[in-house]
């Protein structure tokens, strides 16, 4: 059946469709619908499932980690400076291999105060333990919604997972959203048994205990190898997922990409607009390509590195800035060629930020920089794009 709905919809859907127990969470702009909508499902016996307000973002991760720990499937969202705010206990929530789904509507950190899309919000957490994945439309953020219980809660995993869907761009915006049929989900995700040992009055047991120095370590190492671990069930999630529903996913896709010079790299809503101005670029005759990342977290360093080796130029557009270096991406990526002897100019293009429209004029700019580096002329590493730089350089005394 298919529906017009909001992205923040489609991930209170997703929760529905997975029959998630408990959904704590505090009201946060772009996402504040997600829990609106929960709490509409079950007030109208749509959903069995237990909403919990509570005084903050901090608090609404605390109460998942402990409901997660009982032993049940939880869901929450937000956004922005309530994800920053939940930082210190994502650690937590990870460290203890709670396999908990948050949605999250992809928004710009203050200051100064802004409410619309950028990813610098998941991207500061990316150390943290959770899986990533990053929606392009309302129909993914639905799909990923519902299969990252399914990998979250193997029990080669147990970690977290993030599913990002940009600010206003998707959080607001209505798409036609085709919903699976209940049984079908339920085949399909199944029911949540936990792989580990659940609080219970009548069985005391201590969770996330004090970890010695002699023991801390290899806690670590088991974490990281989960992470290393769920590249494999990803790919497997994702081709049962198409079996099951008839729609493809893959950590990274790629359209264009066998003859192209140039290669852009996205994430997110603006992959769209991506995908529309490459095909425009190629009836011109031009030989630029497109990948899209959907899985950030575990980094897919291995499909990257095979997609990218034999362009000329890889243009990273990123929504996020690491300042001091670049976009979180372009680091990563640049690592990940580090051992290869043969390897494309990786150059970083900031765009975005904020909310800014990522435009057919914007990418004209970055295709224009792309080929200029192509022919072997000097080009910056990191490029800010469509933004005042005049206007900036005098304001910091630089002109």
């Amino acid at each position: 059946m298919k529906i017009m709905i909001r992205g923040n919809e489609s991930i209170a859907y997703a929760f529905k469709l997975a029959r998630v127990k408990v959904v704590p969470a505090y009201p946060i702009t772009p996402s504040t619908l997600v829990p609106e909508k929960i709490s509409e499902f079950i007030a109208n016996g749509e959903m069995d499932a237990e909403f919990v307000p509570v005084e903050s973002e901090h608090s609404a991760i605390s109460a998942a980690i402990g409901a997660s720990a009982h032993g049940v499937r939880v869901g929450t969202a937000t956004a922005s400076q309530g994800l920053a705010l939940m930082h210190e206990v994502l650690f937590i929530a990870s460290g203890m291999r709670l396999p908990i789904v948050m949605g999250i509507g992809n928004r710009a950190l203050s200051a100064p105060i802004n409410i619309w899309c950028d990813h610098q919000d998941m991207m500061s957490q990316r150390d943290t333990g959770w899986m990533q994945f990053y929606a392009e439309s309302n129909q993914e953020g639905l799909d990923l919604g519902i299969m990252a219980f399914k990998i979250a809660e193997d029990e080669r995993i147990l970690l977290p997972a993030m599913v990002g869907i940009d600010a206003f761009v998707l959080t607001h915006t209505v798409e036609p959203v085709e919903l699976p049929e209940q049984k079908d989900v339920d085949d399909f995700v199944g029911e949540f048994v936990p792989h580990y040992v659940t609080l219970d009055p009548a069985k005391p047991a201590t969770l996330g205990s004090f970890g010695f120095p002699e023991h801390y370590m290899e806690f670590k190492f088991g974490q990281w190898i989960a992470m290393e671990r769920a590249k494999k069930v990803i790919d497997e999630v994702f081709a049962e997922f198409e079996q099951k529903f008839g729609r493809k996913y893959s950590k990274v896709s790629a359209e264009f990409v066998e003859d192209a010079d140039i290669i852009l790299v996205t994430m997110g809503s603006m992959t769209s607009t991506t995908r529309e101005f490459v095909r425009k670029l190629r009836e011109q005759g031009k030989k630029v390509g497109l990948v899209k990342i959907t899985v950030f977290r575990p980094f897919p360093k291995e499909e990257l590195v095979n997609v990218l080796r034999n362009a000329k130029v890889v243009a990273v557009m990123e929504r996020n800035i690491s300042f001091g270096f670049g976009g979180a991406v372009y680091g990563e990526l640049a690592a990940s060629f580090a051992k290869e002897v043969k390897k494309p100019k990786i150059l970083d293009f900031i765009v975005g930020l904020g909310g800014r429209d990522v435009t057919f004029n914007t990418l004209q700019e970055v295709v224009a920089l792309a080929e200029k580096a192509a022919n072997g002329k000097k080009v910056e590493e990191v490029n800010w794009i469509d933004v005042n730089k005049e206007g900036v350089l005098k304001a910091e005394g630089l002109q």
